[in-house]
């Protein structure tokens, strides 16, 4: 039995010794010292020695929780400086540092970055405009006069009478053809703002949009720069057709949709059951929003598209809900 209170002897010191917190020091004393203890309980055996051996033990013991003891107490002290130190200013440059948590773009940045790396690699350049715009650049000169339904309150905020916070990213391609001659290859991305929220519309969303213009751009120029595009973002094999649609900036016009990767074209919930998702509109630009511009129809054509990005987000990483990106939830954006 003196074997094993050396033993308790040495691993409480070791253990004392190393205890970061007072919290940590008052363990090992109920662990070593307290009613239910290691020292305790080995001394309630005192009893089944023969009688010539217990008072040896009882010195002995006596002299291990005393040193036991002195230690608590000495580490105690150590602490309480310890402390008082971080107190004052003055830190134990010698105790480790905590190591910094790593700080990782959000999913709407990368996907971002992601499309502008495809188009300029196509040669397109990155152009930018304010996010609060005049009437005209965001309405009016494409295409959309006074009486259209995209100019209602209930889609568009309004700062003035005639000054706007842009719907859409379009008004860069305005402004980009004011200020240059053709031929014109810009991406625009930033935020747009329109009075909607649900699962899949938010108040503030951002956009990529696109426009080429130059002699002799057809539609199969727009169709081979959009199906390229997708098959480097989404995978070679990916389904890709175009729709007929309408919107007042382009005619004709197309939405592009693929190939739903969440049930391979077989009809789910996420595509409707129709085995395709709509991923952006599309079309040859408009000779109304040329003459707005100073462009000749006649003598140029071009094609425009936009995407939200967001929208491409979702698809990317299977994501069912557009506000888990503004949530500022750390566990889902750590996944990125």
């Amino acid at each position: 039995m003196l074997d094993q209170l050396e033993s308790i002897r040495d691993n409480a010191l070791a253990a004392i010794s190393g205890a970061q917190n007072p919290a940590e020091l008052d363990a090992l004393k109920t662990r070593f010292l307290g009613r239910k203890g290691e020292l305790t309980q080995l001394l309630r055996k005192t009893g089944s020695l023969p009688a010539d051996q217990r008072p040896l033990f009882g010195q002995t013991a006596n002299q291990v929780k005393q040193k036991v003891q002195e230690a608590l107490d000495q580490k105690a002290e150590e602490l309480e400086q310890a402390q008082k130190g971080r107190a004052e200013g003055t830190e134990d440059v010698t105790l480790p540092g905590i190591r910094p948590k790593r700080g990782r773009l959000h999913p709407v940045t990368q996907a971002e970055r992601l499309i502008l790396s495809v188009f300029t690699q196509m040669g397109f350049d990155v152009a930018e405009s304010p996010e609060v715009e005049l009437d005209w650049y965001c309405f009016e000169a494409l295409n959309m006069p006074p009486d259209h339904p995209a100019r209602d309150m209930q889609d568009t905020f309004y700062v003035a009478p005639d000054v706007v916070l842009r719907t859409h990213t379009s008004p860069v391609q305005i402004r980009t053809m004011e200020a240059h001659k053709p031929p014109v290859r810009i991406v625009c991305p930033g935020k747009a703002f329109r009075r909607d929220s649900d699962a899949t519309h938010t108040p503030m969303f951002h956009q990529v949009e696109g426009l080429m213009v130059d002699k002799g751009i057809s539609f199969a120029d727009l169709k081979g720069v959009l199906t390229t595009f997708v098959r480097q973002i989404f995978g070679s094999d990916t389904p890709v057709r175009f729709r007929p649609s309408f919107f007042p900036f382009t005619e004709p016009s197309a939405e592009l949709d693929i190939g739903c990767a969440n049930c391979k074209g077989k009809g789910c919930r996420v595509c409707s059951h129709t085995g395709w998702l709509e991923i952006l509109g599309s079309g040859m630009v408009d000779p109304n929003v040329f003459a707005n511009v100073n462009y000749d129809p006649k003598e140029v054509s071009g094609f425009a598209f936009g995407m939200g990005i967001e929208r491409i987000a979702m698809l990317l990483w299977g994501i069912d809900d557009l506000r888990m990106f503004y949530d500022n939830d750390l566990r889902f954006l750590r996944q990125f």
